[in-house]
């Protein structure tokens, strides 16, 4: 019996680091940017603490993905007439498949703007990856499933109809036998979950949030939805320009919504103390906390309290027990009480450029990256200290990820792996 106890515990002991060792989707494990790595460094430079650093050909700002020992992402040419899948191997960064998807005969955006380019690529959306393997996807260029193990394309799918018009930015995200895809474009909005075996539809989900006569250029969304339990059943959170709505995940029936004006530019939303934390982020309610066990319009009945001054429109936020963390596009970070929405401090970061990268926590700290490859790490408390200042050659737009003691920074050229080097 103590033999089948001890069995037991080291095969508890296994499974709980194994599932500490993954960052299996955009934000990570849990969705929100909190990550279960350890030692992550204080400070890093071109020359201090890299254990590697790898060229990524083209163009590209999903973020990478970790599954044991490969790292994941995804790169395109600048015109987006052709999208790659890379895979890198997590302990020395050497390229193990870099695999061509798609050729692309009509990319997006089917409306020229010469702004465009500036603020997004044609490999956006952060990849989703599980054991054996990797769901890549570019928007309306196509969705592709990868064998890990071997790099070769198990099926595509590139029949999913949306005029992004300035390029995708929602990110795939898995629920037990679903990938689940967002479509919030000029056109049309919809949700449509795919059977990850095979590629097939399992449902769709129209998202009639807007007047007909409204402009398509605010429909447009770049949010990643959120699986969260409520009262022991999973819930998929969606927010969307004009409005946020709850699904039923395994038929896409909509639960409840709130309408909080605006569009969702890229705000992923995050859950913790009994609250879903959304928001508009151009224009509308910029931050909206929510009681998420409502049915139907839940917008008058439902909100607990919203938060204007100061919260992002581009880079998500994060909740480490009862406090929330942002920096906005201007570098001011600001920490919120979650429960009452009352702001406790406001500080701008010295040298900052430009902040549309999702920031990360870990060990009562906070990672977060701006477009001039500044790095600031901030304490995960109501003070707000900056503890180190850190630079990179590229700036960043791909948000980072965490896993085990190592923290994968994507820059506009180079993927790093930053280690405490000792």
């Amino acid at each position: 019996m103590l033999t089948r106890l001890l069995i037991s515990g080291l095969f508890l002991v296994a499974a709980t680091a194994s599932a500490a060792d993954h960052w299996p989707e955009f934000r990570g494990p849990h969705g929100d940017g909190t990550a279960d790595a350890t030692g992550l460094p204080l400070t890093w430079s071109e020359t201090k603490n890299v254990r590697w650093k790898t060229s990524i050909h083209d163009k590209g700002w999903s973020s990478p993905v970790v599954w044991g020992d490969q790292v994941w992402l995804t790169t395109a040419t600048v015109k987006g007439d052709k999208v790659y899948a890379v895979a890198l191997d997590r302990k020395t960064g050497q390229v193990i498949h870099d695999v061509l998807i798609f050729e692309v005969n009509r990319p997006d955006p089917k409306d020229p703007f010469h702004e465009w380019e500036k603020f997004n690529s044609y490999a956006s959306p952060t990849p989703c990856i599980e054991e054996g393997r990797v769901y890549v996807h570019y928007g309306v260029s196509g969705t592709a499933c990868l064998d890990t193990a071997t790099g070769k394309i198990l099926w595509t799918r590139s029949d999913l109809e949306c005029n992004h018009h300035r390029g995708a930015g929602s990110s795939p995200i898995l629920f037990e036998d679903l990938v689940v895809l967002t479509f919030d474009g000029f056109d049309v909005q919809y949700l449509v979950a795919l059977n990850k075996k095979t590629g097939k539809t399992v449902w769709q989900r129209d998202r009639k949030f807007h007047p007909k006569e409204k402009n398509g250029d605010l429909k447009k969304a770049y949010a990643t939805p959120l699986i969260i339990n409520v009262k022991g059943k999973p819930m998929l959170v969606s927010p969307s320009a004009d409005a946020t709505a709850a699904y039923d995940p395994k038929t896409g029936e909509e639960l409840w919504r709130v309408v909080h004006g605006g569009m969702n530019a890229s705000l992923r939303p995050v859950f913790g103390q009994g609250k879903l934390f959304t928001g508009g982020s151009d224009g509308g309610q910029l931050l909206v906390a929510i009681r998420p066990d409502g049915h139907g319009d839940v917008t008058k009945t439902h909100i607990a309290w919203t938060f204007n001054k100061g919260a992002p429109n581009r880079s998500s936020i994060l909740i480490v027990g009862d406090k929330l963390f942002m920096v906005n596009e201007g570098g001011h970070a600001t920490c919120v009480d979650a429960t009452t929405g009352k702001e406790l401090k406001k500080v701008r970061f010295d040298s900052v450029r430009k902040v549309t990268a999702s920031p990360i926590a870990a060990e009562e700290k906070w990672y977060t990256f701006d477009e001039d490859g500044n790095g600031f790490v901030v304490s995960a408390d109501a003070d707000l200290t900056v503890l180190a200042v850190n630079k990179l050659a590229g700036g960043c737009k791909a948000s980072p990820a965490a896993v085990g003691h190592s923290l994968f920074v994507r820059t506009l050229t180079h993927l790093y792996c930053l280690e405490e080097m000792k």
